[in-house]
C-alpha cells in the first residue's frame, strides 16, 4: 500500500515523497469469544522470535526512519533537546551509617551515577556507577538497600529496559562486589534482616520466551550473604495460585515480616510474622484479601500501623493488635480526610502524610499517636517527595518539582518544622517565562474533571496554539504536576502542554480510580475527549493543533480515544500501548490487569472490552490523525505485539494522506531506566513527527 506524503522544507519544499508501508501478510486466525467469531489476522507478529517478524520490524523501522530523516528540522531539534538535557541532575541524599548517598547525572550521562560521602560536608566519591556495565549505557541500577549495620548494600540491575533483574551484594566499607548473584528477579524488594535479605523472584524461564511467557508462581526467598542462591531459603510460594504476587518486608526494627500478595495491580491481602516469637514458625493473616488495599508503615511496638482503605475511601492510618486482628479492634490514628492519602512516610518518630488535593501534593506531619504537629509549607503547586528516613534522624531531605521547574532540593528540619533549600538545579531556560494553572471541565457524565496547562506566557486564546495533550487514566496512579526537559521544549516553541487527571487514577481516591476501571472503562476516555473539546470551546487550540500522547495504560487511551474521535486530534502518539484487549492477560504479567479491565473469557467484561479495544475498532476508509507508534523490542511489560498489530491493522485501515508509523527502539524496554541517549533519540523523532504535522517550524 502506498500513500503520497508532502515534506515542506528548504531543501525539499514541497516535493512529494512516496511512504510505502511494508506489506504485512494475513493469517486466518479466527477466535470464538462466546459465539462471537473475531479475526486476529497478525496473530503471527506475537512471535518476536520469529524470522518473519524479525523481518517485519526491520521493514517498518525503515520506512519510518524514512520518513522522519526527510523532516527538515528533526536535527535541529535533536542539537536543541542536547543542550537542554545537559545540565547536572542531583537526587535528595539519604543517610545509611556514616555515609550520606546521592544520585547524580552529569547531563547527558546515560544513567545517573550513586554517589557518597562522609556527612553533608564530605568529599563525594563514585558509589556505583551503572554507565559501566554496559557499553551502550542500557544497564540501568534498581532497587537499592543497605544492611542494618551498614556493612552491605543489595541492589538490582535491570538490562535493556527489561522487567528481569539481577541481585548483587556489595561490601560498603571496600566497594568490593560479592560473589553473590541472583538471577530471575522481577518485581521485588530488597528487605534486610541481619546479614540476609528478602526477595521475590520466578523460577528460571524458557530462554526463548522470557520476555513473552505468562509469568507464574511468584515466590519470595532469603539470600545470605556469602551463600549461592541454590542455597536461599524459600520463605513463602503458593502453589495453589500460580497467577499471585507476593513481597516481603521488615519493619525498621527488623521485629514483622510482613507478606503481601496480590491477584492483580490493585487490592492485596497481608500476612505477619513476630520475628521475636519463637513460637510462631508460619505467616498469619492480618487483613484478609483482595478488596482493599492495606499497607503497613510500621510498628509501634507489637502493634502494626497500617495505611487502609478499608471503609474509607480516601484513606485513613489505623493501629492494629497483629493478636486481634479483626477491624473492630483497630484504633483509629489518622482519620480520613478530603483528600486522598497516598502514603505515610516515617523518620525521627514522626509520620509525615503525602495527601493530594487537586492533584498537587500536601505534606502534613503527625506525631504516632496521631496528634497533627503541622502542614509543612511547600512552594505551591507541584510534587514533593522523599519525606523519610531512620527512627533517630534529625533531619530529612526531600524534592520539590513542577512542570514549569526541576527538582529543588531541601533540607529539613523536623522538631522546628523549618525547610532550607539544599540545592537547586540549573537548567538553561529561564522558569519565570513560564507558567501552569489548572482548569476544570464538566465531562460526558457530569463529573468535574481537572486539566493542567502550561505555557510559555503570553498565549493568545485565539484557537491557534499547538497542544499536547497527555493523559494515563488508569491502576491508581495520579498525574501529578512533574518537570520534564522534552515537555519544556515543546512549550519553548509556543506549544501548551495539558495534562487531564482522568478517572481511573486516584486523584480523589479510590471512587475516583473505581469510576474508571472494569465497566467504566470508558469514562477515561470519554474525560480525554471531553478535554480536548474544552480547549477547542474555550479557543485555547483547535482539531488540526491537537496532539495526544500517553504511554502504557495511556497508549490505550491514545488508541481509543483515536479510533473514537479520529475528527479532533491531528495527531496520536501511543506508546507501549495496550491496544489488543482480548489478548493481554496471556502475556508476561498481563494476567495481573484483569482487575483493572477485566477480562475477555468473561461474557459480561468481553462485551465491554470489544466495545474500546483500539485494535479491533480501526475501521477501513477511515481518515485517521497522523500516528507515531511507539514501542521496543525488550518491553517485557507490555510486550510489543500490542503495537505490531495495532499498525498493521492501522496501515491496512487508513485511508488519507496522514502518515501512520511505527517505531521500534532495540535494547530497550517499557521505559524504566531507558538510556539517555535513547530518551533524546526518542524525544527528537517524537517532536519532529509531531511538530511537522502539527505545522508547526523550528
Amino acid at each position: 500500500m502506498s500513500v503520497m506524503m508532502t515534506i515542506a522544507g528548504t531543501a525539499l519544499a514541497q516535493q512529494q515523497i512516496p511512504l510505502t508501508y511494508p506489506d504485512t501478510r494475513k493469517v486466518d486466525t479466527v477466535d470464538d469469544y462466546h459465539g462471537k467469531k473475531i479475526a486476529d489476522p497478525y496473530r503471527w507478529l506475537e512471535d518476536d522470535n520469529s524470522a518473519d517478524t524479525k523481518a517485519w520490524v526491520e521493514a517498518e523501522n525503515k520506512v519510518t526512519q524514512g520518513y522522519l530523516a526527510a523532516i527538515p528540522f528533526r536535527d535541529k531539534i535533536k542539537k536543541r533537546l542536547e543542550a537542554l538535557w545537559n545540565y547536572p541532575r542531583y537526587g535528595a541524599p539519604f543517610r545509611e551509617g556514616e555515609f550520606y548517598y546521592f544520585y547524580k547525572n552529569d547531563g547527558l550521562q546515560n544513567q545517573a551515577v550513586l554517589y557518597r560521602q562522609k556527612g553533608l560536608s564530605g568529599t563525594p566519591e563514585v558509589f556505583i556507577d551503572p554507565n559501566k556495565l554496559s557499553e551502550k549505557g542500557t544497564a540501568a541500577l534498581g532497587s537499592l538497600s543497605f544492611s542494618k549495620d551498614g556493612k552491605y548494600a543489595a541492589y538490582l540491575i535491570a538490562k535493556a529496559g527489561s522487567d528481569w533483574q539481577e541481585g548483587f551484594v556489595m561490601d560498603v566499607a571496600t566497594k568490593q562486589v560479592l560473589a553473590d548473584k541472583l538471577d530471575w528477579i522481577k518485581f521485588s524488594g530488597l528487605s534486610w534482616k541481619g546479614h540476609g535479605f528478602y526477595y521475590s523472584r520466578y523460577d528460571a524461564p524458557d530462554e526463548k520466551s522470557k520476555l513473552s511467557k505468562k509469568n507464574e508462581y511468584h515466590k519470595v526467598y532469603y539470600h545470605k550473604v556469602g551463600e549461592t542462591q541454590a542455597q536461599d531459603e524459600l520463605v513463602y510460594v503458593d502453589k495453589e495460585h500460580p497467577l499471585r504476587n507476593a513481597g516481603a518486608g521488615l519493619t525498621e526494627d527488623e521485629r514483622f515480616l510482613i507478606l503481601s500478595t496480590t491477584e492483580g495491580t490493585s487490592g492485596n491481602e497481608l500476612w505477619y510474622r513476630d520475628l521475636q516469637d519463637a513460637s510462631q514458625t508460619g505467616f498469619q493473616l492480618l487483613i484478609k484479601g483482595f478488596a482493599t488495599d492495606p499497607d503497613v508503615i510500621d510498628n509501634v511496638g507489637d502493634k502494626l500501623l497500617v495505611k487502609t482503605n478499608q471503609d474509607a475511601p480516601n484513606f485513613k492510618v489505623v493501629l492494629i493488635d497483629p493478636k486481634n486482628p479483626a477491624k473492630e479492634n483497630w484504633k483509629t490514628i489518622i482519620p480520613e480526610q478530603e483528600e486522598v492519602l497516598l502514603g505515610v512516610g516515617t523518620a525521627g518518630g514522626k509520620l509525615f502524610a503525602n495527601y493530594l488535593k487537586h492533584a498537587s501534593t500536601r505534606i502534613m506531619q503527625y506525631d504516632r499517636t496521631g496528634k497533627l504537629e503541622r502542614k509543612i509549607d511547600l512552594p505551591g503547586i507541584g510534587t514533593a517527595s522523599g519525606f523519610g528516613g531512620k527512627a533517630e534522624d534529625k533531619t530529612l531531605f526531600y524534592s520539590f518539582t513542577s512542570f514549569v521547574a526541576p527538582a529543588t532540593t531541601y533540607k529539613y528540619d523536623i522538631a522546628s518544622g523549618q525547610s532550607d533549600v539544599f540545592r537547586k538545579t540549573e537548567v538553561k531556560f529561564n522558569p519565570a517565562e513560564y507558567e501552569t494553572k489548572q482548569v476544570f471541565f464538566t465531562s460526558k457524565d457530569g463529573a468535574n474533571v481537572p486539566v493542567f496547562l502550561s505555557y510559555k506566557k503570553g498565549i493568545k486564546l485565539d484557537g491557534s496554539n499547538p497542544v499536547l495533550l497527555y493523559g494515563y487514566g488508569g491502576f491508581n496512579i495520579p498525574m501529578t504536576p512533574g518537570f520534564s526537559v522534552s515537555n519544556l521544549f515543546f512549550m519553548e516553541q509556543g506549544g501548551i502542554y495539558a495534562v487531564v487527571n482522568l478517572r481511573g487514577g486516584n486523584e480523589y481516591g479510590e471512587a475516583w480510580h473505581k469510576a474508571g476501571m472494569l465497566q467504566n472503562k470508558q469514562n477515561v476516555f470519554n474525560d480525554f475527549i471531553g478535554a480536548a473539546e474544552y480547549l477547542v470551546r474555550e479557543k485555547y487550540t483547535s482539531p488540526s493543533k491537537i496532539a495526544i500522547r500517553g504511554g502504557s495504560n495511556g497508549g490505550l487511551l491514545v488508541g481509543a480515544a483515536m479510533t473514537q474521535r479520529p475528527d479532533l486530534f491531528k495527531v496520536a502518539l501511543p506508546a507501549v500501548g495496550v491496544l489488543d484487549m482480548l489478548r493481554y492477560q496471556k502475556f508476561t504479567i498481563g494476567w495481573a490487569w484483569v482487575v483493572e479491565y477485566g477480562s475477555s473469557e468473561k461474557p459480561e467484561q468481553f462485551d465491554y472490552l470489544i466495545k474500546y479495544s483500539p485494535l479491533h475498532n480501526l475501521r477501513k476508509g477511515t481518515h485517521y490523525p497522523a500516528t507515531l507508534i511507539t514501542t521496543a523490542d525488550h518491553d517485557d511489560r507490555v510486550v510489543p505485539a500490542h503495537s505490531f498489530k495495532f499498525a498493521a491493522a492501522l496501515q491496512e485501515a487508513h485511508q488519507g494522506v496522514n502518515p501512520v508509523l511505527i517505531r521500534i527502539e532495540t535494547q530497550a524496554g517499557h521505559g524504566a531506566g531507558k538510556p539517555t541517549s535513547k530518551l533524546i533519540d526518542e524525544a527528537a523523532d517524537v517532536w519532529a513527527f509531531t511538530m511537522y504535522n502539527l505545522g508547526m517550524k523550528f
